[in-house]
């Protein structure tokens, strides 16, 4: 009996040791010295820089390398700058695109090099994208909607200015802002133009809709530098009692416009954590573990 015991406290030992060393085998599949390429669409604009600081925040705290290239809003740009991060073999690209069909050859490039790519912020039209960041569009499109219509005591002319076409983000906040505003039934869309995503661009639509438009009681932006544009338009006009500006993105200059009165609220996004998010997520890609194929970012209505 004692025999027995001895024996089956060896077999014991030796079943927790061959565990043990799974275990430190599966940890040590981690893989290390990751080079990750990352394609911005641009730095010019802040809600972008704040994604890029993120993401280069969480790629030297997990010690991964990180080569960032800025394709300046140019989609011709972008998809030269991404063939060259493929040419550097980076293990995961992470592509927030200028424009989501010119961006669909270079994901195909990436994939037939067998390099996985994650989109953020914006998304892409085609190509394979084994996961994508951003915050839901559709709800925060809505949530101006809604905001505008309790400004307006649910009655009034509306302007929408759009952001660049063909993207997902310019899109998604269309999309969720003019369904959130056929709920309120005296409520009408008078014009929606594009203007970008530019603040220059945002000022000269709406010059140009002030001109045309004698009754506007509000104006939706998809980001905030198209509304910090019209806001200057509308100033000029000498309408800035009449008008009720909302834009999107948060970025310090909107924050503080809306502190000062001039920009009624913006939906706020977190681009940073986007960034440290897409880094994260990437790893996980390039050690073969599981992802979500879209991760939903939160949003927030600053109105104050």
């Amino acid at each position: 009996m004692r025999n027995k015991l001895i024996a089956i406290a060896l077999i014991l030992v030796v079943a927790v040791g061959v565990l043990g060393c799974q275990n430190n085998t599966k940890q040590s599949k981690e893989k290390e010295g990751l080079k990750i390429g990352l394609a911005v669409s641009t730095q010019n604009n802040p809600f972008f820089v704040d994604l890029k600081n993120g993401a280069e925040k969480k790629a030297k705290k997990l010690g991964i390398e990180l080569l960032t290239v800025d394709a300046q809003d140019d989609a011709a740009k972008q998809q030269n700058s991404i063939e060259d991060l493929i040419m550097k073999e980076v293990d995961v690209l992470i592509i927030n695109p200028v424009d989501g069909d010119a961006v669909v050859s270079a994901i195909e490039s990436a994939n037939e090099a067998d390099i996985p790519v994650i989109t953020v912020d914006r998304g892409a039209n085609g190509g394979e994208v084994v996961s994508h960041i951003a915050s839901d569009n559709v709800e925060g499109g809505k949530m101006a909607a809604d905001f505008i219509a309790k400004k307006l005591n649910e009655k009034g002319k509306v302007v929408e200015l759009e952001g660049i076409p063909g993207t997902s983000a310019a899109r998604d906040r269309g999309k969720g802002f003019n369904k959130g505003i056929k709920e309120y039934g005296d409520i009408e869309v008078i014009a929606n133009q594009p203007a970008d995503f530019n603040r220059a661009k945002g000022m000269t639509v709406m010059e140009n809709i002030l001109q045309s438009e004698s009754n506007i009681d509000a104006v939706f932006a998809h980001n905030d530098s198209m509304a910090l544009g019209a806001i200057e338009a509308i100033k000029a006009a000498d309408r800035s009692d009449e008008i009720t500006v909302v834009g999107f993105d948060a970025i310090d200059d909107a924050v503080k416009s809306v502190k000062e009165g001039k920009l009624a609220a913006t939906i706020a996004q977190k681009p940073g954590l986007m960034g440290e998010m897409a880094v994260e997520t990437a790893k996980k890609v390039a050690n073969d573990k599981k992802v979500k194929d879209y991760t939903p970012v939160p949003l927030k209505l600053i109105t104050e």
